[in-house]
């Protein structure tokens, strides 16, 4: 099985392009976040982290009859990363395209500092629009951080729309993501590949997170998307899916040799 955790503001549908590569030898799912229209608001019961949003996950990977293999892009990058800590033995392998890892930020040096400076712009900026109701301009705000200014007015109304209602939920995740309290050093324990992909033009905070953390890891490589920015996933969905098709089975390659080219199911794609 193969599990891909979105992006804040995306959906499940970010993956259906990499699924349809990986079937029929993969089943891949695609869990839908807190704030996504199938799951709805986060509950409010208590102050919100990763460990929260991991959770679905989690039993999923508790249910599968064998290790998955794990994706991530951005928001859903650092989710992944907090599944792998709880699930290390779990796992397969996991593949990231700039996981939005902000609690590291403080441990990559000037850089990581300048980086994290920048990210709290655009994490102030977003919370006022939260904070006074402007849902609207706080998904336009985040939108264009990390797409580039006028992506915004680009996109198709009803897409605009679908991210005002999400907007609420961007200063949970950008929370979530600064306060998660697992230090770099933990990381260094996850025992199986790991892909680390970022664009060439990734903004400053993932570019910083994608550069330092495979020093951090005990397997792990990077690779850069030429010309893709921080939503290389899906302006570059075929070269993105393409090393993580390759990364599943080269890392199948090592665990299994015995089952090459056996066949291992559909594709499902959940929103749940």
């Amino acid at each position: 099985m193969v599990i891909a955790l979105h992006s804040s503001g995306a959906g499940a549908g970010q993956w259906r392009e990499l699924g349809e590569l990986l079937a029929p030898d993969w089943e891949l799912v695609a869990p839908e976040h807190y704030g996504c229209d199938s799951v709805g608001a986060w509950t409010g019961q208590h102050r919100f982290t990763l460990a929260d949003e991991a959770a679905r996950t989690v039993a999923l990977i508790d249910q599968a009859d064998r290790k998955v293999h794990l994706v991530g892009h951005s928001y859903g990058g650092g989710v992944a990363l907090r599944v792998a800590i709880e699930r290390p033995d779990r796992i397969a392998s996991l593949a990231l395209y700039e996981p939005s890892a902000f609690h590291l930020l403080g441990a990559m040096g000037p850089s990581g500092a300048s980086a994290l400076a920048e990210l709290t712009a655009i994490v102030d900026a977003t919370g006022k629009g939260v904070l006074s109701g402007d849902y609207r301009g706080a998904a336009a705000a985040f939108v264009d951080y990390w797409n580039g200014k006028g992506a915004w007015d680009a996109l198709r109304p009803g897409v605009r729309s679908r991210l005002t209602r999400w907007a609420p939920k961007v200063s949970l995740d950008f929370r979530a993501l600064i306060e998660e309290p697992t230090p770099v050093s933990t990381y260094a324990d996850l025992a199986f590949p790991i892909l680390i992909m970022r664009g060439e033009h990734a903004p400053p905070p993932t570019r910083v997170i994608a550069e330092n953390l495979p020093a951090h890891l005990t397997d792990a490589r990077l690779e850069v998307i030429a010309g893709a920015g921080h939503m290389g996933p899906l302006t570059h969905a075929g070269e993105v899916n393409a090393l993580i098709a390759r990364h599943i089975g080269e890392t199948e390659a090592t665990l299994h040799p015995e089952q090459q080219h056996r066949p291992r199911g559909g594709m499902w794609i959940a929103a749940a």
